[in-house]
């Protein structure tokens, strides 16, 4: 809400920057509309300058993702919950992925008002995905998260070089600007680290992945520069247009396991995906229009 609003009521600055009064009420009414604590909107609640207010619009109807979310770990002591996601389900609400998102999925199924990400991972990856359950766990796991506590190791399927010697450590600097769909390689100080390994050669090679950085496309972006682009990634080296209902190739590449010391227990968990490569596609998956 801006400083300098001239709003007497929360529900006046809606109405006003909506242009739809009546979706605001039915919302209020219906106690949908949140202040940044999570406290309800009422009819007379203030007008609070700074503050934050949640107000889900309303969107078309999704294509559902044919995807379950399996629960590797719910630890109701901490608030941790931690899942194998799947290929082609966002982390979280953004632009056109709302519903068919695994957090919206798990609040619902779940029954987790306050679910929320303590990291995320691209729509098109699969693998180890840590949550909380609770408010009041989320910001140790997220501070552990940003101080580099979390260590991530990740499998992917791509080309055999024979002439590529490996291991290698890729670094540089990885930037997205919005709007646009791939991230780029730019002069700069290094913000991106990653080191490739081969696991196993073949038509295609198993290979992991060890990222030191968390920026976005950061595997995609360095296998590619490698000239081993991921298996089935749409938007590296080249963008292919892929149909919103079309999940018949899965992005080869898994978040293969997670390790930390648990910032409110101080153990120590190490948590592995159940998934394999290849990523089939999943049951039912549409070939797109």
């Amino acid at each position: 809400m801006p400083v300098d609003g001239p709003w007497p009521t929360v529900v006046d600055f809606l109405v006003a920057t909506t242009a739809d009064a009546h979706g605001v009420w039915r919302r209020v009414r219906a106690g949908e509309v949140l202040l940044g604590d999570g406290t309800p909107v009422g009819a007379g609640t203030t007008y609070q300058p700074g503050a934050a207010v949640y107000l889900y619009r309303d969107l078309p109807r999704e294509v559902e993702v044919p995807v379950e979310v399996r629960v590797l770990l719910r630890d109701d002591d901490t608030g941790l919950l931690v899942v194998d996601k799947p290929p082609f389900l966002a982390t979280m609400p953004r632009g056109s992925h709302v519903v068919q998102t695994v957090v919206v999925r798990l609040r619902r199924e779940l029954d987790l008002p306050d679910l929320a990400p303590v990291h995320r991972l691209d729509r098109l990856t699969s693998g180890v995905l840590l949550l909380t359950t609770r408010r009041g766990s989320r910001a140790p796991y997220q501070r552990m998260v940003q101080a580099g506590g979390l260590r991530k190791t990740y499998e992917a399927l791509a080309p055999f070089r024979p002439d590529l010697p490996l291991p290698v450590t890729v670094r540089d600097r990885l930037v997205k600007h919005r709007g646009q769909l791939q991230a780029r390689v730019e002069p700069g100080e290094p913000n991106a680290e990653s080191t490739v390994e081969l696991l196993e050669p073949g038509d295609p090679a198993r290979y992991r992945l060890t990222p030191a950085t968390g920026q976005t496309h950061q595997l995609r972006v360095h296998l590619a520069g490698l000239g081993i682009p991921i298996v089935g990634d749409p938007l590296y080296p080249t963008v292919r247009q892929v149909a919103p209902d079309d999940f018949t190739t899965p992005l080869q590449l898994v978040a293969r396991e997670v390790a930390f010391t648990d910032p409110l227990t101080g153990a120590a968990r190490r948590i592995t995906s159940r998934r394999a490569l290849p990523v089939v596609p999943p049951a039912g998956a549409g070939s797109g229009r």
